[in-house]
């Protein structure tokens, strides 16, 4: 039985979606040891994305089972509209399944994917999207100049040499990425600095440019993107639905593989328009005292005598913490 009529049959207009859903995946269990930072790097990450997107889009979250204290603030950000869409799971279904339901559900054409420690810099998606639009059958773009192994661009270097060929499309190969912006990342990544320098000297970068008739002007692309950060059609996204990954992390270059593998291309911006952050935030005059530190190729790094900076016994006590992070956490 019902008692009148639903008010909202008399609503004749419901807001559309933004053609661009940015989409957010955050994982904190805890705020101790590793993650004891994690909830301030995370507001970082979605507050530039707020002051630094100025293009239209609509805010996605998918919380992957985080702690009371980072879905209190993913709540209150969704309350007060800054989040439009939020999605709350109550266990950790790793990155895989976070990917199968934003791929899916999230309401715009296009999907820009971000992990929960990437901070945004003006102007990342509308340059992203200049790329994205303008090269025929892109899979993936990442806002910013990437070096990722070959075996995952081969279609990008085939497309881009026969497009040269053709006049499409002007290539050029050489030392493009500064040793400071390389670094800065692959340090990020937990990479060891001797390790980044040998493979930073022993590379190169393919840049593209190509005219763009909507915008009546050429846009500069990198080859190289990654599953971190990067934005593309969410119809393309699609086609490697589902993700069938056994393990929360660790699986996720499975992406990287397909886009590959399907002949579709994998481009950066030729600008540093995002930065990963890891699990800790650094200060503003913290990273400028590195960004002066490492403006040449630097010598190798002195050590200061502690124990714990012992390559083989940090890496011991990196083994440990990991165990015991398995036994209370997996």
């Amino acid at each position: 039985m019902r008692l009148g009529q639903n008010p909202a049959k008399s609503i004749d207009h419901v807001p559309q979606p933004k053609e661009v859903t940015v989409a957010v995946v955050s994982y904190i269990p805890f705020l101790d040891g590793y993650y004891s930072e994690s909830l301030d790097v995370l507001k970082a990450c979605l507050t530039s994305i707020w002051e630094n997107t100025n293009s239209p889009y609509d805010l996605m979250v998918f919380d992957n089972a985080s702690c009371d204290e980072v879905r209190s603030y993913l709540l209150k950000c969704h309350q007060q509209g800054l989040i439009q869409y939020l999605v709350l799971s109550d266990k950790n279904v790793g990155k895989g399944g976070a990917w199968n339901f934003i791929f899916q559900a999230a309401p715009g054409e296009i999907i820009a994917y971000a992990d929960s420690d990437i901070r945004f810099f003006p102007d990342w998606l509308a340059k992203s999207l200049d790329i994205l639009k303008t090269y025929p059958k892109t899979g993936m773009v990442t806002a910013r100049p990437m070096r990722t192994p070959e075996a995952f661009y081969t279609s990008t270097l085939e497309w881009a040499q026969k497009a040269q060929l053709n006049g499409e499309v002007q290539v050029d190969n050489q030392v493009f990425l500064s040793w400071e912006d390389y670094r800065e990342h692959l340090v990020s990544l937990g990479t060891d600095e001797d390790q980044a320098r040998e493979w930073y000297l022993s590379r190169t970068d393919w840049r593209l440019s190509m005219e763009s008739p909507a915008l009546n002007r050429s846009v500069c692309s990198q080859i190289g993107a990654a599953h971190f950060q990067f934005t593309a059609f969410k119809s393309v996204l699609r086609e490697f639905l589902p993700f069938s990954m056994d393990r929360p992390m660790g699986q996720v270059r499975s992406l990287d593989e397909q886009i590959n593998s399907a002949g579709y291309l994998r481009l950066g911006t030729c600008e540093v328009l995002v930065k990963h952050l890891g699990n800790h935030l650094e200060s503003a005059a913290e990273d400028n005292r590195k960004k002066e530190a490492t403006k040449d190729l630097p010598q190798r790094s002195s050590k200061n005598g502690r124990i714990y900076d012992i390559p083989a016994f940090k890496k011991f006590l990196l083994k440990i913490y990991d165990s015991i992070f398995k036994i209370y956490y997996r």
